[in-house]
């Protein structure tokens, strides 16, 4: 069997075996993005909201009844998914900025405390935790160009953590510390880890015996699961001046023999998994790609922040098929099941389309979206970039990055079981849609 042959067989058997657990950040270890149905083409209620102490940036996954994830209140959830009531939860000493992972009657998920917990399914009860180096924003001087320039300034964008694959008794996760770690699933043992430049967010995917990551460091890793070996990295672009168009903050996707990632350098990339060599790339005029690209249907999924642009590209080529203009930044990865396609936007929306044209097919608003406090918000839900953005100096973006996550914005990629729709906001809700 040749090896593109081989990733082809191990993404379809992926999408039947794991995207039907969904039991991971994108639906399996490929992170294909692409899910079973059904799906609502129309929006009918809101099923249930669920409240936490805080926002939610994690992505939600669900194992059988039930739904996992993270809370910047410092709790990782159990909820009900037909109900929303909750089973249990367990606290952290940190915000859980990444979605869970589940296999074997273990929850898994990392924590700004610096931690990976092993937590029993059923009761929340921690089996296991590892602490790491310890957690870390992307940082850099004169960063985004605010001032002062000689002053280190952590990036208010780098919002998600690594969130853990789990592959043959084995638990892969990046750290704020630059590594990413193999963890023996059972008991939290190290099996290796392997050391990049600089913080690692992005979550890995995995294919055929084969890890796929990307840096702040701006490298793209492919390294030997079994051994952490590296087996080839890829360059993107560098920006030494304000560190803006640097650094992989998407998380990548597989299919076909074909690894797509997003970059802040505003580029998608496709590359060949086994040699690394890039097939083509899709520029996005110095928008950041740091949504995760979805693959379905022999198509590219993504999302763009500044320019607000919902994207379809072929995965063979990079050819636009679709192009359409959303309201406001999109962090929030696509999600694909059948002809409808979601994302969420950081103006607190979160969008259906139609997969072969893009056309709204529905929106739907959080609560803090539409009480706009502050007038963050213009009349069209487009940011108020002059009340926001009204100088330079470090503490206005701050506030202004502060003000914008406020009001309801959905970074939280959606989850889509039992025909409703799952996602977390800014606004500490993690809402149910049918």
């Amino acid at each position: 069997m040749k090896i593109s042959q081989h990733f082809a067989l191990f993404t379809v058997l992926g999408a039947a075996n794991f995207c039907q657990a969904q039991s991971m950040f994108r639906g399996d270890a490929a992170h294909s993005g692409s899910y079973l149905g059904p799906a609502p083409r129309q929006f009918h209620r809101l099923k249930w909201k669920f409240a936490t102490g805080n926002r939610i940036v994690s992505s939600p996954v669900i194992d059988s009844k039930r739904i996992y994830f993270g809370g910047d209140d410092g709790n990782v959830y159990a909820v009900d998914a037909e109900t929303g009531r909750q089973i249990w939860k367990c606290t952290t000493r940190g915000p859980v900025s990444s979605s869970p992972a589940v296999a074997n009657g273990i929850v898994y998920a990392t924590s700004y405390d610096g931690k990976l917990y092993a937590l029993n399914s059923d009761t929340g009860a921690v089996k296991w935790k590892f602490a790491t180096g310890g957690e870390r924003r992307f940082e850099a001087k004169g960063l985004h160009g605010m001032q002062p320039k000689t002053q280190t300034i952590a990036d208010p964008f780098d919002v998600f953590l690594s969130s853990p694959v789990i592959v043959k008794n084995t638990v892969y996760f990046g750290s704020g510390d630059g590594n990413v770690y193999a963890l023996d699933a059972a008991t939290g043992e190290q099996r290796w880890k392997f050391t990049t430049g600089d913080v690692v967010h992005a979550s890995p995917a995995y294919a055929d015996g084969v890890l796929f990551f990307g840096s702040w460091d701006s490298y793209f890793y492919a390294v030997d699961a079994a051994s952490g070996k590296e087996k080839w990295r890829f360059h993107g672009g560098e920006d030494p001046l304000i560190h803006n168009q640097v650094g992989f903050q998407s998380s990548p996707a597989l299919a076909n023999g074909v690894v797509y990632t997003g970059c802040r350098d505003s580029n998608v990339y496709a590359l060949d998994a086994v040699t690394g060599k890039e097939k083509w790339r899709c520029n996005n005029e110095l928008s950041w790609v740091n949504s995760s690209p979805a693959i379905a249907q022999g198509k590219v999924f993504f999302a763009t922040s500044d320019s607000s642009l919902f994207r379809v590209v072929e995965a063979a080529t990079g050819k636009e098929v679709i192009r359409q203009q959303a309201k406001a930044y999109m962090f929030s990865s696509p999600a694909v099941v059948g002809d409808v396609v979601f994302v969420g936007v950081l103006n607190g929306t979160l969008e259906a389309r139609d997969v072969k044209t893009g056309d709204l097919l529905w929106e739907f608003q959080t609560e803090a979206s539409k009480q706009n406090k502050g007038w963050i918000l213009t009349a069209d839900r487009k940011f108020n970039a002059p009340l926001l953005f009204y100088s330079g100096w470090r503490e206005t973006p701050i506030v202004a990055v502060d003000r914008q996550f406020g009001i309801g914005a959905i970074f939280s990629s959606p989850l889509i079981a039992n025909g409703a729709v799952y996602f977390g906001s800014t606004d500490g809700f993690l809402y149910a849609l049918d």
